[in-house]
């Protein structure tokens, strides 16, 4: 039986800390500033990338993974032996999993899945986690898909932005739609669900909005046996994402939580989030 690699993207946004040398290889999406094509991640760094995008006048835009790159990466892990699952951003929110078909066309006779994670940043992250393990003991290509996919079923995300400008002009604005024009001094809390940015409500304040993502995540996995993971995401917002983290650990029993982390979301989600973006990532009961 071959091994398996873990194939997924930058959005990931998976920390170091809990790769653990374990089979994953992720590739970049790209920012296009001006003339300039940046790939995520590698090019260019979030502290970087948050620190031009307050000041510049010109605003970012992303592209996708292309079909030639997944092929070239197919390829060399082919000939290295490997089965290959390769899991990656919501197909709704990106045409990265359009390349990762069509480069699975060129490569009829070989072992390649694919998986849409109908999620983004950690949300995929656990799953890609979920699968690696699965691999670095030894599992099939079978049973790391059916790990990687019982947790698109087990995790989610909920966020808050400072404005929607970002995604609306990004084109990612999905069900928040409902909110333009209707903000004020609200702030929209967001969550990704079946693959589309969708409307949750409209809060006052970063406070109201932590504490209303705190109740949400609580009642998705109050009923879970546990393992509790947990990831507070964070756009250029550190601070915040730590007392998020503090808030978020001390409303499961210490014994359930097996992650508990905090991910600073890359240059290519910023692009659509905007600066000050916070979120609660969860997976549980796997």
């Amino acid at each position: 039986m071959n091994k398996v690699m873990i194939v997924t993207d930058s959005t990931a946004n998976i920390p170091p800390e809990l790769l653990n040398g374990n089979p994953v290889v992720s590739l970049p999406l790209q920012v296009i500033w001006g003339n300039e094509i940046y790939r995520d991640g590698i090019d260019i760094q979030p502290k970087e990338f948050y620190e031009r995008l307050a000041v510049d006048k010109v605003l970012p835009s992303t592209s996708q993974v292309t079909p030639e790159e997944f092929k070239n990466l197919y390829s060399r892990l082919i000939s290295e032996g490997y089965d290959i699952l390769s899991i990656h951003i919501s197909g709704k929110l990106s045409g990265t999993m359009a390349s990762a078909q069509q480069a699975k066309r060129a490569f009829p006779n070989a072992k390649i899945e694919l998986i849409d994670s109908n999620s983004t940043s950690m949300a995929l992250g656990f799953q890609v986690l979920s699968a690696s393990r699965m691999a670095e003991t030894g599992g099939s290509l079978a049973e790391c898909k059916a790990v990687a996919t019982a947790a698109t079923r087990h995790s989610g995300v909920f966020f808050v932005l400072n404005t929607l400008e970002f995604l609306h002009r990004g084109g990612r604005i999905g069900g928040a739609q409902a909110f333009l024009g209707h903000m004020l001094n609200l702030k929209p809390l967001l969550e990704v669900r079946d693959g589309r940015i969708e409307a949750v409500e409209r809060v006052r304040t970063l406070s109201k909005a932590t504490d209303r993502m705190l109740d949400l995540v609580e009642a998705k996995i109050k009923d879970e046996p546990g393992p509790i993971r947990l990831c507070a995401v964070h756009a250029n917002a550190p601070a915040e994402a730590e007392k998020l983290l503090s808030q978020a650990v001390k409303r499961f029993p210490s014994s359930l939580i097996s992650d508990a982390v905090i991910s600073t979301v890359s240059p290519v989600l910023g692009t659509h989030t905007g600066p000050g973006a916070l979120g609660l990532v969860y997976m549980a009961g796997m």
